[in-house]
């Protein structure tokens, strides 16, 4: 296997025909490298001209050490890692490339030096992180909601929802709410209103409005944004959506309102599944990812949906020494 570093074009003439995290984008990575500090990496795999292996990377240097980071933290981007393509269906095959790959990788950008920290949370599609484990670096499972939507009617998805949900959603049918798709400033109200929130709950909120901005805008058919109204106009909530090449992915916005005693959330999610459904900005899109399964108190929503737990993997350094090196990182980050 040869294993290269690309150039934004050359990733984007690597990428798979389907399967691909909005993230993995050259798109999306192009505003990343804009907004983010240090080096974008781009690692592809390959076997003779065929792309068998792609992992983007953000290097940081910094005088406590460097930090190798997929995604790289406080830009709202929930998974990135690796993504492998063997050219055989052959499970001893995948591994050897899985393998190959992953440890090409981690020798270049020096895994092994005690002063490296190391952090990738990887998409669902990437099932197999042995060979991060196997360079010593430790994997923790996490979850995710997917709901299944391929062919799918409204009727019968609405049904497989619990009894409240349903509930919140026929009384919302009946309120002066108008739920429509907007552009920039929509984009504007919803980071607005999730930033409120945040300072409501005494926490930083680490988006800045020119990353959004420049995100939304290109990624293009890959973001829409959902805007709840009333009659008047007065904004309500809203969410921004993000779309993979299966999925659209509940990126930001969602506050907690309600409007005469309905959540205006579960509005703005029904609409999202319907258009998913419906009205998808590829017609490859057949799933909602809820973003999230792993806080019990926000689980106890999600879970209302009736969609599937979906596991994905986080590698990263461990270790007492890279413990203080975590805390110290972050220090300096601020």
């Amino acid at each position: 296997m040869r294993v290269e570093r690309l150039d934004l074009s050359e990733w984007g003439d690597a990428l798979p025909n389907s399967g691909v995290e909005v993230f993995h984008t050259p798109e999306a990575l192009s505003v990343l490298d804009e907004h983010a500090t240090g080096d974008l990496r781009l690692y592809g795999g390959f076997k003779g001209q065929q792309p068998v292996g792609l992992f983007p990377l953000l290097v940081q240097d910094r005088s406590i050490g460097s930090a190798v980071l997929s995604p790289p933290p406080g830009f709202g981007v929930p998974r990135m890692g690796p993504m492998v393509m063997p050219t055989s269906p052959k499970q001893r095959k995948r591994e050897k490339v899985n393998t190959a790959f992953i440890e090409a990788v981690l020798e270049d950008v020096g895994v092994d030096d005690s002063l490296t920290l190391f952090r990738s949370i990887c998409s669902p599609d990437y099932d197999d992180p042995r060979p991060f484990s196997w360079s010593e670096l430790g994997v923790a499972t996490k979850f995710t909601y997917v709901l299944d939507l391929a062919n799918e009617s409204t009727d019968d998805v609405l049904t497989s929802f619990s009894k409240s949900l349903r509930r919140e959603i026929r009384d919302g049918e009946e309120l002066d709410i108008e739920i429509t798709r907007e552009g920039l400033d929509g984009a504007r109200s919803v980071y607005e209103d999730t930033k409120v929130r945040y300072q409501e709950q005494d926490k930083t909120f680490p988006l800045s409005w020119e990353y959004v901005r420049d995100l939304v805008d290109a990624v293009d058919e890959r973001s829409r944004v959902y805007v709840a109204r009333t009659s008047d106009g007065r904004f309500l909530s809203g969410i921004t959506v993000l779309y993979s090449d299966d999925a659209a992915f509940f990126w930001q916005g969602g506050t907690r309102a309600t409007h005469e005693n309905v959540s205006i959330n579960s509005l703005l999610h029904w609409r999202v599944i319907e258009d998913v459904i419906e009205d998808p900005p590829m017609a490859s899109v057949t799933s909602y990812d809820l973003m999230g399964a792993n806080t019990e108190r926000l689980c106890r929503y999600k879970s209302k949906f009736g969609a599937d737990l979906v596991p994905y993997y986080v590698a990263e350094s461990q270790g007492t020494g890279m413990d203080v090196a975590k805390r110290a990182y972050r220090m300096v980050s601020r």
